[in-house]
């Protein structure tokens, strides 16, 4: 695999830090895999899906979200997107992604976001700008209650702290109980995973981890609403092909329910190609689970099946 980075201006005019791996021989690419990575880590943390995904003839690419890794301008900056924060992630996708088709004309480009990410996929998905051929939504979820509540809570607290406070109060409610399906508890990021040395990488990382601000919080939890209005959901592309997956113990998938719960109203959409696999006791982070080779190779196989020569005829 070789890997590549570089510099990528948008339309703010803001620098966005992108990731491109490749496969040794550029020849070989068939597809390209386009990584939207989740909250408060980075896109780096995708590398051995990468090298799976190259060495099947997929070029990948994956940026840091403003406010997120190599991307933030320093350390201070991470958790700290500015104003208008998931408009510039979603808009930043699609243009790392019509790089990516540059590069490569001609092949099926799709979009795989994670957590967050997958949230931001879940927006571009009804983005009139976007020309993506398939999305697969790793650690998602469907709609959720009391997220008009935690907006306000947001307001209010920005308001009275300022839109950069660090808000430990927010980080508590969008975190704090994710942990408490799981015993013995070994440290505040056990449900990521059962790997504890993934758990352990994640926290050590002075990339990942970050306290987000009050501002972010705020347009996070619009995001989650807008994702999900009918008015958005009517305007998806119903013939492309949407994959899910994710732990049947992840809490930010409700344990399974709130996966379920958009796939039925995928279903309900008259969506016609949407397939989805729960992993039994997995939890947030299947693609840095104990059974990650089985998740990515399941993952590899729906592209496969999806967007072989013979599947695009």
């Amino acid at each position: 695999m070789k890997e590549h980075t570089f510099t990528m201006w948008d339309h703010g005019g803001h620098s966005v830090f992108v990731y491109r791996w490749l496969p040794d021989n550029e020849a070989d690419v068939h597809g390209i895999v386009q990584i939207a990575h989740g909250m408060c880590e980075t896109a780096y943390r995708y590398l051995e899906l990468a090298e799976h995904l190259t060495a099947s003839g997929y070029a990948v690419y994956a940026n840091d979200h403003i406010g997120h890794g190599r991307t933030a301008a320093s350390s201070n900056s991470l958790g700290n997107p500015g104003p208008d924060a998931f408009n510039r992630m979603a808009r930043n996708m699609i243009e790392v992604g019509e790089i990516a088709s540059t590069e490569f004309p001609g092949v099926p480009r799709i979009l795989l976001g994670h957590s967050m990410g997958s949230f931001l996929t879940q927006k571009v998905m009804y983005d009139p700008g976007q020309s993506y051929d398939g999305f697969i939504l790793s650690g998602t979820n469907g709609p959720r209650r009391l997220l008009r509540f935690g907006e306000r809570l947001a307001v209010i607290q920005g308001m009275l702290q300022g839109a950069e406070h660090r808000s430990l109060l927010l980080n508590a409610i969008v975190f704090g109980g994710f942990n408490r399906s799981f015993r013995p508890v070994r440290t505040g990021f056990d449900w990521l995973s059962r790997d504890a040395e993934e758990v352990d990488r994640f926290i050590q990382d002075p990339l990942c981890g970050a306290i987000c601000t009050t501002d972010f919080f705020h347009s996070f939890f619009r995001l989650l609403q807008e994702i999900h209005l009918p008015g958005c959901l009517s305007k998806i592309d119903k013939t492309k092909p949407v994959y899910l997956f994710a732990g049947h113990r992840d809490p930010v998938g409700m344990f399974g329910k709130g996966v379920l719960s958009l796939i039925q109203i995928y279903k309900d959409l008259g969506m016609e190609r949407v397939q989805y696999k729960l992993y039994p006791d997995g939890r947030h982070e299947m693609l840095h689970e104990i059974n990650r080779e089985e998740v990515i190779a399941d993952l590899i196989g729906w592209l496969q099946r999806q967007f072989s020569p013979v599947s695009l005829k």
